[in-house]
């Protein structure tokens, strides 16, 4: 498939390295610095580092699952330390308040007023570490601020400062103390990442790298607060042609009429497949979407969005193995435009 389209009435006309807009060239310079920036840090997993990269450049919050000690937390980290945002970290643990996420109002005695103590979710990069440690009410205190970039306390109503967005880490839920995140948890997530276990290569790198110090302690600011709102304002530019919209709506629909599943994907999901094709988009380069992109960010966007039937867990159907299913299914549309 060719990144080229010939029908220049459906699309616009691929640009050059020196006449593309400018709004391509700030997307691609502020997603290759922080790339750069977390790599020297997550060695080895290059596409998972531009998938945490391409996320933040979708104004979407990312779940990281996988097992201890793999370098969720630390992919986090990096992530923070790279841009210059104000940043909080919280600990989940089972015996969590909402109000310990949230903040509280309390009586000053000096000024007779009631003052508000803004909880650490109210900074613009926050690390929900063992998100899934916390029981379910407390995980609620996340929905607002996530969706809609505000929380709500005692009545009054506090908006966050842009850019906002929250990287969770969650271990397995198999494994013990750990709660299950709720459907409406899981959609408000853009993307759920897995790290897997390094290579034997990766793993010798690791080893050396950390041999003197941590290469975190070496990670300095790449990238302002604004110059971080500019590049996700300019993801947005990325014109997407209508039968790529098709395309991915259909992808949707078919997680809502597959066999396996009984609950599919909420337009959510359409809209997440939609921003991140944008910012896939416009980290190669482009000024339009083609449907690689939409295949390519399918699974990450859509996969924790769906719940198996009882009988496709008994038989060990992964959500992942769905999204590939309906991929494989469904044709792509269009293609005489993208050929």
């Amino acid at each position: 498939m060719s990144d080229t389209p010939q029908d220049t009435r459906r699309a616009p006309a691929p640009t050059t390295q020196n006449n593309r807009a400018p709004h391509i060239d700030v997307v691609q310079q502020v997603a290759e610095r922080i790339a750069h920036n977390v790599g020297q840090v997550i060695l080895g997993k290059r596409n998972e580092v531009r998938l945490l990269t391409l996320g933040l450049l979708s104004q979407g919050h990312i779940l990281i699952e996988d097992i201890p000690g793999v370098g969720k937390t630390m992919m986090t980290k990096a992530l923070a330390r790279s841009l210059g945002c104000t940043f909080s970290r919280i600990q989940f643990t089972p015996d969590m308040l909402p109000s310990d996420v949230t903040g509280v109002t309390i009586f000053n005695p000096e000024t007779r007023k009631f003052e508000f103590r803004a909880g650490p979710i109210m900074a613009q990069v926050v690390l929900a570490d063992e998100i899934n440690r916390a029981t379910p009410k407390t995980q609620s205190a996340l929905l607002e601020a996530m969706e809609e970039r505000q929380v709500t306390v005692d009545g009054v109503t506090y908006m966050i400062q842009e850019p906002f967005i929250v990287l969770a880490t969650q271990n397995p839920i198999e494994y013990e103390g750990t709660f299950p995140l709720p459907e409406a948890q899981l959609d408000r997530f853009l993307l759920r990442l897995t790290l897997g276990y390094p290579a034997p290569s990766e793993e010798m790198a690791v080893l050396t790298s950390q041999q003197q110090d941590h290469p975190l302690n070496g990670l300095y600011q790449v990238v302002n607060a604004q110059e971080l709102v500019s590049a996700q304002h300019a993801v947005r530019e990325i014109y997407v042609a209508d039968e790529v919209k098709r395309y991915i709506i259909e992808l949707v629909t078919g997680t809502r009429q597959h066999p396996e599943v009984s609950l599919g994907s909420s337009p959510r999901g359409s809209l997440a497949l939609f921003r991140t094709a944008q910012a896939r988009a416009a980290m190669a380069g482009r000024e339009y979407v083609i449907p690689d992109d939409v295949k390519a960010l399918a699974e990450v966007t859509l996969a924790h969005r769906i719940i198996l039937r009882p009988t496709a867990r008994i038989q060990e159907v992964s959500a992942r193995a769905v999204v590939q299913d309906i991929l494989a299914r469904t044709p792509v549309p269009g293609a005489s435009v993208w050929q």
